[in-house]
């Protein structure tokens, strides 16, 4: 799990554990709801229902290819009984689930992905239930929100150092003769380089292989590569005033991508680092 985020609802404080494609809910925050001093207890009651475990069991079949059916049948086939128990730990380790993660520790518990959360809630209390979605809808907003934010921020730095760009291509690469599409062409000429040198591939080689998609090659550019794309426009700035020829801006501009693109993923990869030794 990459970080955690907490949601609030009607007085409990709910753990949500994120990484890049799914949302982890914390159970036992969500048993507190009815018993602060009985979790444990109460998720366990919870694994003991025939329901629950064919609910775990499908939802395992469905997004775990790994899981193993013969462990599941078992289990289905005592649940209910006033004999039987389970323990999060011990599903997850007999059937190499997937959808329940027990986490040990000051700030851990046993977290399932969201789908089975809010089935766990609705067994807890269907009021609560809704209210948790409620909440943890708000939280997904906001972060599309902040993301949209950030994208839009690089977008406009990027457009900002894409005039200081065609600033120098005008002053330096330009000469007064030519006419207004030969200017059109060496705009995209130098717009290009900066595609190659960055993403492998020009504007049109891109469309060609991407026939289907909303916009252009930076429509689709990741926040990295988006950063990178707004310092090589400022860069090659400065090596077209300094009369670099265009093969020798390619070369450096390229190294330059390659050198900040691997520096942006590992301050990530550490960012997900500290992230998952504070939760």
């Amino acid at each position: 799990m990459s970080k955690s985020k907490t949601i609030h609802v009607q007085g409990t404080v709910i753990t949500i554990l994120q990484n890049e494609s799914s949302d982890f809910v914390s159970l036992t925050d969500i048993a507190r709801y009815k018993d602060v001093e009985r979790t444990d207890t109460i998720i366990q009651n919870w694994l003991r229902n025939r329901n629950t475990i064919e609910l775990l069991g499908f939802w395992e079949q469905l997004y775990n290819p790994d899981f193993n059916p013969l462990e599941f049948d078992g289990f289905r086939k005592q649940a209910g009984l006033n004999s039987f128990t389970l323990a999060p730990k011990q599903w997850i380790e007999k059937t190499n689930a997937k959808g329940i993660v027990s986490k040990p520790g000051r700030y851990g518990g046993t977290f399932a992905h969201k789908d089975i959360a809010f089935e766990f809630a609705s067994w807890i209390s269907i009021e609560f239930k809704l209210y948790i979605i409620k909440e943890f809808q708000r939280l997904k907003d906001d972060e599309n929100n902040r993301l949209k934010l950030d994208w839009n921020l690089q977008r406009t730095l990027a457009k900002v150092n894409y005039h200081i760009h065609t600033d120098a291509i005008k002053e330096n690469l330009i000469p007064k003769e030519l006419t207004k599409s030969q200017t059109v062409f060496i705009y995209a000429n130098e717009a290009d380089l900066l595609n190659v040198a960055l993403f492998g591939t020009t504007a049109k080689q891109w469309r060609e292989a991407n026939p289907k998609a909303d916009g252009n090659i930076r429509d689709v550019a990741t926040l990295e590569q988006l950063v990178v794309l707004s310092n090589l426009e400022s860069i090659n700035a400065v090596l077209i005033h300094q009369g670099l020829q265009q093969t020798e801006r390619l070369i450096q501009l390229n190294k330059i991508a390659i050198t900040q693109m691997k520096s942006l993923v590992n301050r990530s990869d550490r960012t997900k680092g500290i992230n998952r030794g504070s939760t």
